[in-house]
Protein backbone atom coordinates (compact mmCIF):
# COMPACT_ATOMS: atom_id res chain seq x y z
CA UNK A 1 0.00 0.00 0.00
CA UNK A 2 1.18 3.45 -1.24
CA UNK A 3 2.08 5.70 2.06
CA UNK A 4 -0.41 8.66 1.89
CA UNK A 5 0.86 12.08 3.57
CA UNK A 6 -3.14 12.72 4.66
CA UNK A 7 -3.86 16.30 6.35
CA UNK A 8 -5.48 15.73 9.48
CA UNK A 9 -6.69 19.26 10.19
CA UNK A 10 -10.46 20.04 9.33
CA UNK A 11 -10.23 21.50 6.24
CA UNK A 12 -13.38 20.94 4.51
CA UNK A 13 -15.66 23.60 3.05
CA UNK A 14 -19.01 22.36 5.81
CA UNK A 15 -18.85 22.67 8.97
CA UNK A 16 -17.37 19.92 11.54
CA UNK A 17 -20.25 17.28 13.10
CA UNK A 18 -20.28 17.06 17.17
CA UNK A 19 -22.96 13.83 16.73
CA UNK A 20 -20.47 11.96 15.04
CA UNK A 21 -16.63 10.89 15.16
CA UNK A 22 -14.28 11.52 12.28
CA UNK A 23 -11.03 9.82 11.39
CA UNK A 24 -8.95 9.60 8.39
CA UNK A 25 -8.45 6.19 6.50
CA UNK A 26 -7.25 4.19 3.41
CA UNK A 27 -7.86 1.89 1.38
CA UNK A 28 -6.19 -0.13 -1.94
CA UNK A 29 -7.73 -0.87 -5.05
CA UNK A 30 -7.08 -3.92 -7.34
CA UNK A 31 -4.95 -1.40 -9.41
CA UNK A 32 -2.83 -1.15 -6.53
CA UNK A 33 -3.77 2.51 -5.96
CA UNK A 34 -4.30 3.63 -2.28
CA UNK A 35 -7.22 5.54 -2.06
CA UNK A 36 -7.86 8.40 0.99
CA UNK A 37 -11.67 8.78 3.10
CA UNK A 38 -12.45 10.07 5.45
CA UNK A 39 -14.56 8.02 7.40
CA UNK A 40 -17.66 9.14 9.71
CA UNK A 41 -19.23 6.75 12.65
CA UNK A 42 -22.30 7.64 14.70
CA UNK A 43 -21.89 8.48 18.43
CA UNK A 44 -22.76 5.80 20.86
CA UNK A 45 -24.21 3.36 18.41
CA UNK A 46 -24.88 -0.33 19.02
CA UNK A 47 -24.18 -3.29 16.38
CA UNK A 48 -23.46 -3.51 13.26
CA UNK A 49 -23.91 -0.32 11.66
CA UNK A 50 -25.03 0.11 7.30
CA UNK A 51 -22.30 1.55 5.50
CA UNK A 52 -22.43 4.13 2.49
CA UNK A 53 -19.70 4.79 0.40
CA UNK A 54 -19.72 8.46 -1.37
CA UNK A 55 -17.81 9.87 -4.10
CA UNK A 56 -18.40 12.91 -6.48
CA UNK A 57 -18.78 15.79 -8.18
CA UNK A 58 -16.37 14.92 -11.17
CA UNK A 59 -13.93 17.21 -9.70
CA UNK A 60 -14.07 17.20 -6.62
CA UNK A 61 -12.72 16.47 -3.51
CA UNK A 62 -13.81 14.53 -0.04
CA UNK A 63 -13.45 18.30 1.68
CA UNK A 64 -16.74 19.11 -0.47
CA UNK A 65 -19.93 17.99 -1.14
CA UNK A 66 -19.27 14.41 -0.71
CA UNK A 67 -18.15 14.69 2.57
CA UNK A 68 -21.27 16.97 3.45
CA UNK A 69 -23.24 14.12 2.33
CA UNK A 70 -21.08 11.38 4.55
CA UNK A 71 -21.23 13.69 7.63
CA UNK A 72 -24.96 14.10 7.14
CA UNK A 73 -25.71 10.73 6.75
CA UNK A 74 -23.59 9.31 9.58
CA UNK A 75 -25.66 11.66 11.95
CA UNK A 76 -29.07 9.61 10.58
CA UNK A 77 -26.95 6.47 11.36
CA UNK A 78 -24.91 5.24 8.86
CA UNK A 79 -21.10 4.40 8.79
CA UNK A 80 -19.43 6.42 5.93
CA UNK A 81 -16.70 7.22 4.36
CA UNK A 82 -16.15 9.86 1.49
CA UNK A 83 -12.88 9.27 -0.48
CA UNK A 84 -11.44 10.86 -3.02
CA UNK A 85 -11.34 9.37 -6.69
CA UNK A 86 -7.54 7.87 -8.19
CA UNK A 87 -5.20 10.45 -9.50
CA UNK A 88 -6.90 13.30 -7.37
CA UNK A 89 -7.18 14.79 -3.85
CA UNK A 90 -5.42 13.08 -1.42
CA UNK A 91 -5.58 9.97 -3.07
CA UNK A 92 -2.65 7.88 -4.35
CA UNK A 93 -1.53 7.64 -8.29
CA UNK A 94 1.42 8.82 -9.25
CA UNK A 95 -0.13 10.91 -12.93
CA UNK A 96 -2.58 13.54 -11.26
CA UNK A 97 -5.93 14.82 -12.74
CA UNK A 98 -6.43 12.58 -14.65
CA UNK A 99 -9.30 9.68 -14.93
CA UNK A 100 -10.33 6.52 -16.47
CA UNK A 101 -14.36 5.00 -15.91
CA UNK A 102 -12.89 1.46 -15.55
CA UNK A 103 -10.54 2.79 -12.61
CA UNK A 104 -12.98 5.18 -10.93
CA UNK A 105 -15.77 2.58 -11.44
CA UNK A 106 -13.39 -0.14 -9.23
CA UNK A 107 -12.74 2.70 -6.62
CA UNK A 108 -16.24 2.28 -5.56
CA UNK A 109 -16.10 -1.65 -5.58
CA UNK A 110 -12.83 -1.18 -3.37
CA UNK A 111 -14.33 1.42 -1.16
CA UNK A 112 -17.36 -1.58 -0.64
CA UNK A 113 -15.12 -4.00 -0.34
CA UNK A 114 -13.11 -1.84 2.65
CA UNK A 115 -16.95 -1.33 4.49
CA UNK A 116 -17.41 -5.09 4.04
CA UNK A 117 -14.38 -5.99 6.24
CA UNK A 118 -14.98 -3.21 9.29
CA UNK A 119 -16.19 -5.49 12.05
CA UNK A 120 -18.95 -2.56 13.21
CA UNK A 121 -20.72 -2.95 9.58
CA UNK A 122 -23.18 -5.10 8.32
CA UNK A 123 -21.67 -6.32 4.76
CA UNK A 124 -25.14 -6.87 3.98
CA UNK A 125 -26.59 -3.51 4.19
CA UNK A 126 -23.75 -1.35 2.26
CA UNK A 127 -24.69 1.35 -0.35
CA UNK A 128 -22.87 4.39 -2.65
CA UNK A 129 -24.12 7.62 -3.18
CA UNK A 130 -22.28 9.54 -6.42
CA UNK A 131 -22.66 13.15 -6.86
CA UNK A 132 -22.61 15.09 -10.66
CA UNK A 133 -20.56 12.81 -12.89
CA UNK A 134 -20.07 10.62 -9.83
CA UNK A 135 -23.38 9.16 -9.99
CA UNK A 136 -23.09 8.08 -13.67
CA UNK A 137 -20.05 5.67 -12.04
CA UNK A 138 -21.90 4.59 -9.20
CA UNK A 139 -24.70 3.09 -11.18
CA UNK A 140 -22.06 2.01 -13.52
CA UNK A 141 -20.63 0.17 -10.31
CA UNK A 142 -23.98 -0.86 -9.01
CA UNK A 143 -24.67 -2.75 -12.04
CA UNK A 144 -21.17 -4.30 -12.08
CA UNK A 145 -21.15 -5.45 -8.49
CA UNK A 146 -23.87 -6.83 -6.52
CA UNK A 147 -22.44 -6.30 -3.16
CA UNK A 148 -23.99 -2.60 -4.17
CA UNK A 149 -27.36 -3.21 -2.04
CA UNK A 150 -28.81 0.48 -2.79
CA UNK A 151 -27.19 3.35 -5.21
CA UNK A 152 -28.33 7.20 -5.08
CA UNK A 153 -27.52 9.08 -7.86
CA UNK A 154 -27.45 12.85 -7.22
CA UNK A 155 -27.38 15.38 -9.61
CA UNK A 156 -26.02 12.74 -12.09
CA UNK A 157 -24.12 13.31 -15.43
CA UNK A 158 -23.42 10.92 -18.20
CA UNK A 159 -19.58 11.54 -18.50
CA UNK A 160 -19.36 9.61 -21.33
CA UNK A 161 -22.37 11.34 -23.46
CA UNK A 162 -21.16 14.45 -22.47
CA UNK A 163 -17.79 13.52 -23.65
CA UNK A 164 -18.88 12.17 -26.79
CA UNK A 165 -21.68 14.64 -27.76
CA UNK A 166 -21.32 17.88 -25.78
CA UNK A 167 -24.08 19.66 -23.51
CA UNK A 168 -27.70 18.83 -24.53
CA UNK A 169 -25.96 16.56 -27.29
CA UNK A 170 -25.52 19.15 -29.45
CA UNK A 171 -21.85 18.28 -30.52
CA UNK A 172 -21.54 16.69 -34.10
CA UNK A 173 -18.69 13.64 -35.52
CA UNK A 174 -16.78 16.57 -37.08
CA UNK A 175 -16.41 18.37 -33.84
CA UNK A 176 -15.51 15.21 -31.74
CA UNK A 177 -12.88 14.03 -34.29
CA UNK A 178 -11.22 17.48 -34.33
CA UNK A 179 -11.16 17.29 -30.70
CA UNK A 180 -9.30 14.17 -30.57
CA UNK A 181 -6.93 15.08 -33.44
CA UNK A 182 -6.37 18.27 -31.42
CA UNK A 183 -5.49 16.06 -28.01
CA UNK A 184 -3.57 13.34 -30.12
CA UNK A 185 -1.26 16.10 -31.01
CA UNK A 186 -0.95 17.57 -27.76
CA UNK A 187 0.02 14.05 -26.61
CA UNK A 188 2.88 13.90 -29.23
CA UNK A 189 4.11 17.23 -28.04
CA UNK A 190 3.70 16.32 -23.92
CA UNK A 191 5.59 13.17 -24.76
CA UNK A 192 8.67 12.08 -22.11
CA UNK A 193 7.89 16.09 -20.12
CA UNK A 194 6.38 16.56 -16.93
CA UNK A 195 3.99 19.30 -17.47
CA UNK A 196 1.17 18.52 -19.06
CA UNK A 197 -1.44 20.82 -20.52
CA UNK A 198 -4.85 21.08 -18.27
CA UNK A 199 -8.46 21.38 -19.90
CA UNK A 200 -8.71 24.38 -17.21
CA UNK A 201 -11.34 24.51 -14.00
CA UNK A 202 -14.17 26.70 -13.28
CA UNK A 203 -14.09 30.41 -14.39
CA UNK A 204 -12.97 33.03 -11.57
CA UNK A 205 -16.46 33.78 -9.92
CA UNK A 206 -18.33 35.82 -11.25
CA UNK A 207 -17.74 34.09 -14.79
CA UNK A 208 -18.65 36.10 -17.88
CA UNK A 209 -21.99 37.53 -18.55
CA UNK A 210 -21.72 35.36 -22.09
CA UNK A 211 -21.29 32.17 -20.51
CA UNK A 212 -24.53 30.21 -19.63
CA UNK A 213 -26.41 29.80 -16.09
CA UNK A 214 -24.74 26.70 -15.53
CA UNK A 215 -21.03 28.04 -15.99
CA UNK A 216 -21.96 30.64 -13.63
CA UNK A 217 -23.19 28.17 -10.97
CA UNK A 218 -20.20 26.23 -10.95
CA UNK A 219 -18.13 29.22 -10.44
CA UNK A 220 -20.07 30.29 -8.07
CA UNK A 221 -19.68 27.13 -5.99
CA UNK A 222 -16.05 26.20 -7.23
CA UNK A 223 -14.55 29.01 -6.86
CA UNK A 224 -16.01 31.11 -3.88
CA UNK A 225 -15.51 30.38 -0.24
CA UNK A 226 -18.59 28.37 -0.75
CA UNK A 227 -16.52 25.37 -2.05
CA UNK A 228 -13.61 25.78 -3.07
CA UNK A 229 -10.70 23.68 -2.13
CA UNK A 230 -7.11 24.07 -2.75
CA UNK A 231 -6.83 20.09 -3.94
CA UNK A 232 -10.14 20.26 -5.66
CA UNK A 233 -9.44 19.91 -9.94
CA UNK A 234 -12.53 21.92 -10.69
CA UNK A 235 -11.11 24.63 -8.41
CA UNK A 236 -8.04 24.65 -9.89
CA UNK A 237 -6.54 24.06 -13.14
CA UNK A 238 -8.83 21.41 -14.23
CA UNK A 239 -8.24 18.41 -15.33
CA UNK A 240 -5.05 16.65 -17.47
CA UNK A 241 -6.18 17.35 -21.33
CA UNK A 242 -5.10 14.15 -22.48
CA UNK A 243 -7.33 12.71 -20.20
CA UNK A 244 -10.39 14.11 -22.45
CA UNK A 245 -10.73 11.84 -25.58
CA UNK A 246 -11.50 8.96 -22.91
CA UNK A 247 -15.22 9.81 -22.43
CA UNK A 248 -15.70 9.64 -26.17
CA UNK A 249 -15.04 5.78 -26.83
CA UNK A 250 -16.85 4.72 -23.70
CA UNK A 251 -20.02 4.38 -22.31
CA UNK A 252 -21.80 3.55 -18.30
CA UNK A 253 -24.38 0.73 -17.74
CA UNK A 254 -23.92 -1.04 -21.05
CA UNK A 255 -25.67 -3.83 -19.27
CA UNK A 256 -28.13 -1.97 -17.17
CA UNK A 257 -30.98 -5.18 -16.71
CA UNK A 258 -28.05 -6.29 -14.42
CA UNK A 259 -28.72 -3.49 -12.19
CA UNK A 260 -30.97 -5.21 -10.28
CA UNK A 261 -30.83 -3.75 -6.49
CA UNK A 262 -32.42 -0.58 -5.68
CA UNK A 263 -31.66 2.99 -7.76
CA UNK A 264 -32.72 6.56 -6.70
CA UNK A 265 -31.93 9.26 -9.32
CA UNK A 266 -32.61 12.60 -7.37
CA UNK A 267 -32.11 15.91 -10.10
CA UNK A 268 -33.01 19.90 -9.49
CA UNK A 269 -35.94 20.95 -11.49
CA UNK A 270 -33.73 23.95 -12.60
CA UNK A 271 -30.67 21.79 -13.21
CA UNK A 272 -29.39 21.57 -16.67
CA UNK A 273 -28.07 18.17 -16.20
CA UNK A 274 -31.41 16.69 -15.54
CA UNK A 275 -31.87 15.06 -18.55
CA UNK A 276 -29.23 12.67 -18.21
CA UNK A 277 -30.64 11.63 -15.05
CA UNK A 278 -34.38 11.10 -16.46
CA UNK A 279 -33.12 9.46 -19.92
CA UNK A 280 -30.50 7.02 -17.62
CA UNK A 281 -33.62 6.24 -15.17
CA UNK A 282 -35.73 4.51 -18.34
CA UNK A 283 -32.77 2.25 -18.78
CA UNK A 284 -33.50 0.83 -15.67
CA UNK A 285 -35.34 -2.31 -15.01
CA UNK A 286 -37.34 -3.33 -11.86
CA UNK A 287 -40.03 -2.15 -9.53
CA UNK A 288 -37.00 -0.83 -6.95
CA UNK A 289 -35.70 2.54 -8.70
CA UNK A 290 -37.38 5.86 -7.93
CA UNK A 291 -36.68 9.54 -9.57
CA UNK A 292 -37.43 12.44 -7.47
CA UNK A 293 -37.05 15.29 -9.02
CA UNK A 294 -36.18 18.83 -5.92
CA UNK A 295 -38.53 21.52 -7.22
CA UNK A 296 -36.62 24.71 -7.94
CA UNK A 297 -33.31 23.30 -7.46
CA UNK A 298 -30.47 24.07 -10.03
CA UNK A 299 -27.64 21.33 -10.18
CA UNK A 300 -25.24 22.83 -7.92
CA UNK A 301 -27.95 23.42 -5.29
CA UNK A 302 -27.78 20.22 -4.67
CA UNK A 303 -23.80 19.86 -3.83
CA UNK A 304 -24.53 22.07 -0.75
CA UNK A 305 -28.17 22.78 -0.51
CA UNK A 306 -27.78 26.37 -2.18
CA UNK A 307 -29.76 28.65 -0.29
CA UNK A 308 -32.61 26.24 0.54
CA UNK A 309 -31.81 23.24 1.82
CA UNK A 310 -32.66 21.80 -1.84
CA UNK A 311 -31.00 18.45 -1.10
CA UNK A 312 -33.53 16.05 0.08
CA UNK A 313 -31.64 13.98 2.73
CA UNK A 314 -34.90 12.75 4.29
CA UNK A 315 -35.68 11.15 1.43
CA UNK A 316 -32.06 9.60 0.51
CA UNK A 317 -32.59 8.41 4.20
CA UNK A 318 -35.49 6.39 4.11
CA UNK A 319 -34.53 4.83 0.65
CA UNK A 320 -31.52 3.82 2.16
CA UNK A 321 -33.01 2.04 5.22
CA UNK A 322 -35.81 0.57 3.14
CA UNK A 323 -33.38 -0.74 0.60
CA UNK A 324 -30.36 -1.82 3.07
Amino acid sequence: MQELHLTQEWDKVFPKSDKVDHKKVTFTNHFGITLAADQYTPKNYEGKLPALAVAGPFGAVKEQSSGLYAQTMAERGYLTIAFDPSFTGESGGDVRDVFSLDINTEDYQAAVDYLSNLDNVDPEEIGIIGICGWGGISLNAAAIDPQIKATAAVTMYDMPRVGSWGYFDQGTTEERYASKKQIAEQRTKEYGKKDVAKAGGCYDYPAPDDQPDFVKQYSAYYKTKRGYHKRSVNSNEGWVLQSQPAWMNTKILVHPEDLENAVLIVHGEKAHSRYMGEDTFKKLKGDNKELVIVPGATHTDLYDGGDHDYIPFDKIDSFFKKNL
